[in-house]
């Protein structure tokens, strides 16, 4: 039998009712001839009520006491929605990670997929089964405990079962209708896209877009997992909401397919650090070695030149995650005092936002940076840090002008017309 993979996230399972909905929507592909794995999420506001329990309990917890913890919400949606099936008429069992296998490496709490044997869940489907509801965000690590994938986790366990089971398709369902230029609740001109490719969605999720996970993008693209983004609410066909694949399925492409932004950025600057070789690489390593994620970078000849060394020093600027700032700052003033590294003040911004434009028509068209830049430039808003990859150009400017940039670039390319 074709096989197909849904998702549920949070808020498509919050209560009974939800669940209910959704086993209408699984119904309906068994009625239609696939056999079903389906992928759950906790129920909406679970997973932040058990880590909650696990921090008030244990400030400095065991990962691995963690990780038991809150995969339980899971199992909880799991074994609701295979009941529900049932009373539904529907051949429907539940599985927990370990059950499966899905077997993950052992990092507790951010743990990566290893494989997924498709022996016990093929072997109940052979038996008449016609439902697999197994409990997302889950593994096993080779020493037998559960582990966890960080947040956003299901949609990743969805990807890799489609890539695992050969499924003709992964429908993610979640509380949008699909993906939009942007983000509607900013500017009303917002198109939902029949189509978007892999690497763009990439690009919109790592970049702030918080529709799908940025691991579960990058999945789906390393196995050509053909992905739908629909609407749990809403009664659905097989043409509704928005097919993410690969750039080959679509005919042609707009040079920008969508407008992300991010708020939750922070600007550091170096001032006057040396320029000499290796720098970059003494400012960075500490940073790396502390888990900050550094994103935008420009390097330029400082404002503090020295009289009796002209040119020899630099100005190093970065963003970050805002919630990273401190960590980042700690790790820059130890690499100080160990001698790696000196400079002269170290400035932080974290009232600025990211802005970006994407599109792999930008592949083969010119002048994308000089619309965006004359739209923003007619707005009056100045850009502090420019970043740009092969289909994304990213600016960071003042957080207070955020909406208005993104609305401003939105127009600028006609992002409103099919």
């Amino acid at each position: 039998m074709p096989l197909l993979v849904m998702k549920f996230g949070g808020t498509s399972v919050a209560d009974l009712d939800r669940i209910k909905n959704a086993a209408s929507k699984v119904q309906r592909e068994v009625e239609r001839g696939y056999d079903v794995i389906v992928i759950v999420s906790a129920m909406s506001g679970r997973t932040n009520e058990l880590v909650g329990w696990v921090e008030q309990t244990s400030p400095l917890f065991d990962a691995r006491e963690y990780d038991a913890v809150v995969s339980s919400g899971e199992n909880v949606t799991a074994g609701l929605m295979a009941l529900t099936l049932q009373e539904m008429g529907v051949p429907a069992r539940s599985w927990q990670g370990w059950q499966v296998p899905i077997n993950t490496t052992a990092a507790h709490s951010a743990a990566r997929f290893v494989d997924i044997p498709r022996a016990n869940l093929d072997q109940k489907f052979s038996e008449g089964f016609k439902v697999a509801v197994v409990a997302g965000f889950q593994g096993l690590a080779p020493d037998g405990r559960i582990t966890t994938l960080g947040r956003g986790g299901s949609d990743t366990t969805a990807v890799a079962f489609a890539a695992a089971f050969d499924a003709e398709r992964c429908d993610i369902y979640t509380d949008v209708d699909g993906i939009y230029t942007t983000d509607p609740r900013i500017t009303t001109k917002a198109r939902k896209l029949e189509k978007i490719a892999f690497e763009e969605m990439l690009e919109l999720a790592s970049l702030g877009a918080k529709v799908l996970q940025t691991r579960s993008v990058e999945l789906a693209m390393r196995y050509k997992v053909r992905l739908r983004v629909l609407s749990s609410f809403e009664d659905t066909d097989e043409n509704s909401g928005t097919l993410v694949c690969d750039e080959d399925e679509i005919m042609e492409s707009k040079v920008v397919n969508g407008v992300a932004y991010s708020r939750e950025e922070a600007k550091i600057t170096l001032v006057t650090v040396a320029d000499r070789p290796g720098i970059s690489a003494a400012i960075f390593q500490p940073l790396a070695d502390a888990g900050v994620n550094v994103d935008m970078i420009v390097q330029n000849i400082s404002e503090k030149d020295y009289d009796d060394h002209p040119g020899s020093v630099t100005d190093m600027t970065f963003s970050v995650p805002i919630n990273q700032v401190e960590r980042a700052k700690k790790a820059i003033e130890q690499a100080k005092a160990s001698g790696e590294i000196d400079y002269d003040e170290l400035i932080v911004d974290t009232d600025v936002a990211k802005v970006s434009v994407v599109g792999i028509g930008m592949r083969s068209h010119t002048g994308v940076a000089a619309t965006m830049f004359e739209a923003l430039a007619a707005e009056n808003i100045n850009i502090k840090v420019i970043a740009t990859s092969e289909i994304k150009i990213s600016v960071l400017i003042d957080r207070k002008y955020m909406e208005l940039a993104v609305q401003a670039l939105h127009d600028a390319f006609g992002l409103e017309a099919a």
